[in-house]
């Protein structure tokens, strides 16, 4: 087992715990209602941030939304930074992935893809994160339309590339738990845009729980990456160092686990030998 494992237990752990305290510092700013709340009003004598008692009116703009939550100061600033720091931890989970498939198996369609959506998926996230929604819309809107469904691209295609690479009952496991995953995440982002999609303020609030719900499934689904991460090793790297290419030695480790004969190159005779 390599430190490497650390690094997809890293990224739950630091955006789940991060963008909760995002909300928790919003609800205390009264940027946001409470997620427990579903009463909400066409409008308000005064704005949510001004308000005092035990029962505040709240309308659509304080829906706590993920984004709407990170949108004011300061929040917004701790917003950006968990953002950013957990999109280049994608990238890196991601680029990783690619290579641990690569030594263990060969590349494929699958993994390549994974690639591609983890990594747009990372550059959505920054956007989302240092766009604010009520400050740049149409930039934060994108970020949010690139992030999201590439995001759940990235899951079904991860999920189905560990049922083609599995070999071991424990691989099988690992396999669905993260179908089921890939089922629950996209049963709540589907819910989420439809419902967001609504005029009911109960639907646009039960948006925004179903928003969360994605969101956290999706980082524990980089999580479960450790169970592989365990192997990276100076392979890897190679791998990487290589451009993706397995070279030579990685070739006939290969052959030789999937229980081939590993053929063994004759010894080059020196020149004057030959000649002799």
């Amino acid at each position: 087992m390599t430190l490497w494992v650390i690094l997809p237990v890293s990224l739950p752990a630091l955006t789940i715990t991060g963008i909760w305290v995002v909300y928790a510092m919003a609800l205390y700013n009264q940027h946001v209602c409470p997620v427990d709340n579903w009463l909400y009003n066409q409008s308000c004598e005064e704005d949510l941030y001004m308000q005092s008692g035990p029962t505040l009116c709240c309308t659509l703009d304080n829906v706590p939304l993920i984004s709407k939550c990170g949108t004011f100061p300061p929040e917004s600033c701790f917003f950006s930074l968990i953002c950013s720091t957990g999109s280049f931890m994608v990238m890196v989970i991601v680029l990783l992935r690619y290579a641990h498939v690569i030594e263990k198996h060969q590349n494929c369609v699958l993994n390549t893809a994974s690639l591609s959506t983890g990594w747009i998926c990372a550059a959505g996230l920054i956007m989302v994160g240092n766009f604010q929604v009520d400050n740049a819309k149409v930039l934060h809107y994108v970020g949010a339309g690139v992030a999201f469904p590439t995001s759940m691209l990235f899951v079904c295609l991860q999920s189905a590339l560990t049922y083609r690479l599995a070999k071991t009952q424990g691989e099988y496991n690992v396999a669905h738990l993260r179908l089921g995953m890939a089922l629950l995440s996209f049963i709540a982002l589907v819910l989420s845009g439809v419902f967001f999609c609504q005029e009911s303020f109960t639907l646009q609030h039960a948006s925004a729980i179903f928003e969360w719900v994605f969101c956290v499934i999706v980082m524990l689904f980089f999580g479960t990456f450790s169970f592989e991460f365990a192997g990276v090793s100076g392979d890897t790297m190679a791998v990487l160092a290589r451009g993706g290419a397995l070279g030579p030695g990685g070739r006939e480790h290969k052959v030789d686990a999937l229980g081939g004969p590993v053929p063994r190159s004759q010894p080059l005779q020196p020149e004057n030998m030959t000649i002799l």
